[in-house]
């Protein structure tokens, strides 16, 4: 039997100028550039083997087959790595996600990242990074960011050579923390990228997001190559607020949101307020992500631990780029 194993560890991230929206969703072109932040917390770990003797792709998600109606994006991502080796064999997928699946933590971008790093890994190199976000981009956008580490900046771009991730900083060049208010772990109603459809199509506000997103891009990466938290955090809060006025403003209005998430949104606040600064992000998902310095950590956890239970509340901190041994 001829077989070629591969294996890649990717964390998540959380965006902190939101991704919401494509030009082209054959190559998940974003409308806009997003930065985000990469988390030690939440990863993936992923083994391909690629073998003559599949007949089909076969893929094991935290032990479990998953229908086979399921992975298109998954074979997208697998057919661009083999079309880029010349391989013309099937492969079996296994991967353990360490995130709660869909439920707005950002689950399919580290997946994906993953599953492009350890298929390349698997036909015997280990690609340029530039070229495995890209890769990574095809089977979900927030992917292309997983690549990296640190403070990492997507170029929506206008076509597959153009459109890609890379670090700002890495993790160790920024004092950026994040507490995860986990409101609820079951999978969202509205899927993202139905969500980004709809409000991209029903939305009037939807083009002054982009505009508005592009326009904040050199003002963010300013603020991160200064380490400015302050600026880091009212632009992440900004974006988060004008993200979700788009899916309020489309046409039917819907939201992620809990009624829980509007209660965090509010201690965030009241937080602040009292002489401890942190803010705020949400994405596609009713989770809440309060984004503080190392200095605050401990206390924002306590001050949230008085309204939510302690396995709700979890605390991450700037993640490594995607890593290709198990050790």
């Amino acid at each position: 039997m001829n077989e070629k194993h591969g294996f890649a560890r990717a964390h998540t991230n959380i965006a902190l100028l939101k991704y919401w929206g494509k030009i082209n969703s054959d190559l998940i072109l974003p409308a806009n550039d997003s930065i985000s932040l990469t988390l030690d917390k939440f990863y993936t770990d992923t083994e391909v083997t690629f073998s003559d003797e599949y007949t089909s792709n076969l893929f094991y998600l935290n032990h479990q087959l998953i229908d086979v109606k399921k992975m298109h994006r998954i074979n997208r991502v697998l057919e661009a790595v083999k079309s880029e080796f010349g391989y013309q064999g099937f492969a079996k997928i296994e991967s353990e996600n360490h995130v709660p699946t869909a439920a707005g933590l950002a689950s399919s971008a580290s997946g994906m990242a993953a599953l492009a790093g350890a298929a390349v890994s698997a036909l015997g190199s280990h690609t340029d990074l530039t070229n495995l976000s890209r890769l990574a981009r095809l089977g979900s956008g927030s992917a292309s960011r997983s690549v990296f580490g640190g403070i990492v900046h997507w170029h929506r771009g206008y076509d597959h050579q153009s459109s890609f991730a890379e670090q700002i900083v890495s993790e160790d060049q920024i004092d950026l923390n994040m507490v995860t208010i986990v409101i609820d772990r079951r999978q969202k109603k509205v899927k993202s990228t139905l969500g980004m459809q709809h409000t991209a199509s029903t939305s009037p506000f939807y083009p002054a997001w982009v505009e508005a997103t592009n326009q904040a891009i050199p003002e963010m990466i300013s603020a991160v190559q200064n380490n400015d938290f302050t600026k880091i955090g009212e632009l992440a809060e900004h974006s988060a607020a004008m993200m979700h006025a788009t899916t309020l403003s489309s046409k039917p209005a819907f939201t992620y949101f809990a009624p829980e998430t509007i209660q965090a949104v509010k201690l965030v606040e009241q937080l602040r307020e009292s002489g401890i600064e942190c803010y705020y992000t949400i994405d596609a998902g009713p989770n809440v992500k309060v984004l503080c310095q190392s200095k605050n950590i401990t206390r924002v956890k306590r001050f949230f631990a008085s309204y939510f239970d302690q396995d709700q509340l979890v605390v991450a901190k700037p993640g490594s780029g995607i890593k290709f041994t198990k050790n």
